[in-house]
């Protein structure tokens, strides 16, 4: 296979070959290809190189209000880079807000993600050490969880106010029942504080500025019906999902509220550690990536 695809990108005695294209028709074609896609093709000769640095094949991969992430740099960190360029840096998360708070490209699609730490969101009692602990852990995007002992008022909120470009996006919490450590390189988690989410759902709710609502309601440990289908909570970060709201444009800014309680005071709950909010186009979230629509 990889001999007779060399033998195409240049000239042969029975006729043209690959490398005979001209740049701007590779070029057109990259226009309806991935990222990853035209990087791969790249590599097969001069042409396709040329065309795959072309700043009209990469601004088509671009969002349409790029510029408004690049502003959350410095300018000298963009000043002058092509637009290939720029599509790789936007690709990797660029922080704000103190830096509680991420966005990036994805990189087949170059639709916008946000992701929303909760050390930006107000919590109940988190001040107080006899019921919350930050916990610092690589498996988290923010190097830091909020981990809950034990609360009887469990209440978490949160918003983010942002130009998201137009497009379908998901909401979820990412959660963790039991705390989790590393002991002689392996990974072990601990249910001592676990309890009390069996009782009653959590109840998660989202908002945003244009009127959209959302809410669900979900039993974050309920054992019995985790065993019977095979699917264990405890030990494994949960993707919880909000709700989905629509962008019709970039201008104005959307803002994005959101909660998750459980404030039946008849129990207590324990033992659970909340990383962060994920704001993902729906698109994405199914395990398939359509490509960025014009």
């Amino acid at each position: 296979m990889g001999a007779s695809l060399s033998t195409l990108t240049e000239r042969t005695p029975n006729g043209p070959g690959l490398g005979d294209i001209p740049g701007s028709c590779v070029a057109n074609v990259f226009l309806h290809l991935t990222p990853p896609e035209i990087c791969n093709l790249a590599r097969l000769n001069r042409a396709f190189r040329e065309a795959a640095s072309s700043d009209a094949v990469w601004e088509s991969k671009l969002p349409r209000n790029y510029q408004d992430l690049l502003e959350l740099l410095p300018p000298e960190r963009y000043r002058n880079l092509c637009k290939k360029d720029v599509f790789a840096l936007l690709s990797t998360p660029l922080p704000f807000d103190d830096g509680n708070k991420e966005v990036w490209l994805d990189k087949v699609t170059g639709r916008v993600c946000l992701s929303i730490s909760t050390k930006a969101m107000s919590i109940t009692g988190i001040e107080d050490r006899r019921y919350w602990n930050w916990v610092h852990t690589e498996e988290s995007r923010f190097n830091v969880v909020a981990y809950l002992q034990q609360i009887w008022w469990f209440e978490v909120d949160g918003s983010v106010r942002f130009n998201l470009p137009a497009d379908i996006y998901t909401l979820s919490f990412r959660i963790h029942l039991g705390r989790f450590s590393k002991r002689l390189g392996r990974r072990v988690c601990y249910y001592d504080h676990t309890h009390g989410w069996e009782i009653k759902p959590v109840r998660f709710e989202m908002s945003t500025s244009d009127g959209q609502e959302s809410s669900t309601e979900y039993f974050l440990d309920d054992c019995a019906e985790d065993e019977a289908n095979g699917c264990h909570k405890r030990g494994s970060w949960i993707e919880y999902k909000v709700g989905e709201f629509i962008v019709n444009a970039s201008d104005p800014p959307t803002e994005v509220r959101f909660s998750m309680k459980q404030i039946d005071c008849t129990h207590s709950k324990g033992g659970i550690c909340v990383d962060a909010v994920s704001i993902i186009p729906s698109a994405l979230k199914g395990g398939t990536r359509r490509r960025l629509l014009n």
